[in-house]
């Protein structure tokens, strides 16, 4: 077995949380929702975990100590920039999870078997979809009349016919590392935002000669982010339930 390292986003303000904490320290049933995340990262094989913190990152590292390593993000200048702030802790070997500290319903089983498709098929990168009934707003996977990969379009820039897609990026990754870091080393910042996004990555890897796919979760609840209060509700009836 191969290194497992999970990268957890956390840098996030939450502004739409609207309160002083950092978002991913808001507790669903009891525990942070970085908390969740790094349980199932745990309980997928990750034998390292490193958060990427940023706003109010003292308090992250208050709640979370010595349990997992850091990562600093001081700016927020994108998914892309989020994960090369780690990189030199990331090294070449094995292979990194990336997640997101927001998605508290994620769970080690559905990260489980992201890992078995992604090693069975020998990719070097593979996305964690969804199937929605109403993929708005979200980036689409777009895949060929064979149904091989072929991109992500985030949803502003679809055509009317690559809107109608309804599988999704779900915003969560198993990257082959020395593919991720070679491309980490690629990436530009030359987009309306002026941010480094992680997605142009896989790009990258495929034009490269890397493989890539997408694997669809079974329970699209797993892929809930929480941006504001209500969503958190949500989320913790849907933890409660289970």
């Amino acid at each position: 077995m191969s290194q497992l390292t999970a990268l957890i986003l956390a840098a996030g303000k939450g502004t739409r949380m609207e309160s002083e904490l950092p978002k991913v320290l808001h507790t669903c049933c009891g525990k942070p929702m970085v908390s969740h995340v790094i349980e199932a990262a745990r309980g997928a094989g990750a034998d390292r975990v490193i958060v990427i913190a940023g706003y109010k990152s003292e308090m992250v590292h208050a709640e979370l100590k010595d349990t997992v390593l850091y990562a600093e993000q001081t700016e927020q200048l994108g998914t892309g920039h989020a994960v090369m702030c780690a990189a030199d802790q990331l090294g070449q070997e094995g292979e990194t999870l990336i997640l997101c500290g927001d998605t508290p319903l994620v769970t080690s089983d559905t990260l489980r078997k992201l890992c078995e498709a992604h090693r069975t098929a020998g990719n070097g990168v593979t996305v964690l979809s969804a199937i929605l009934e109403d993929p708005k707003g979200y980036g689409r996977i777009l895949r060929d009349a064979e149904g091989a990969f072929l991109k992500i379009t985030e949803d502003k820039d679809c055509t009317e016919e690559e809107r109608a897609t309804r599988e999704i990026n779900a915003g969560m990754y198993l990257f082959d590392t020395a593919m991720l870091q070679d491309s980490l080393g690629k990436l530009t910042n030359e987009n309306a935002q002026g941010e480094y996004y992680l997605t142009d990555t896989i790009e990258l890897i495929k034009t490269a000669g890397g493989r890539v796919d997408a694997m669809p979760v079974s329970d699209t609840n797993e892929i809930l982010g929480v941006n504001t209060k209500a969503q958190l509700a949500e989320a913790e009836e849907i933890m409660s339930i289970r």
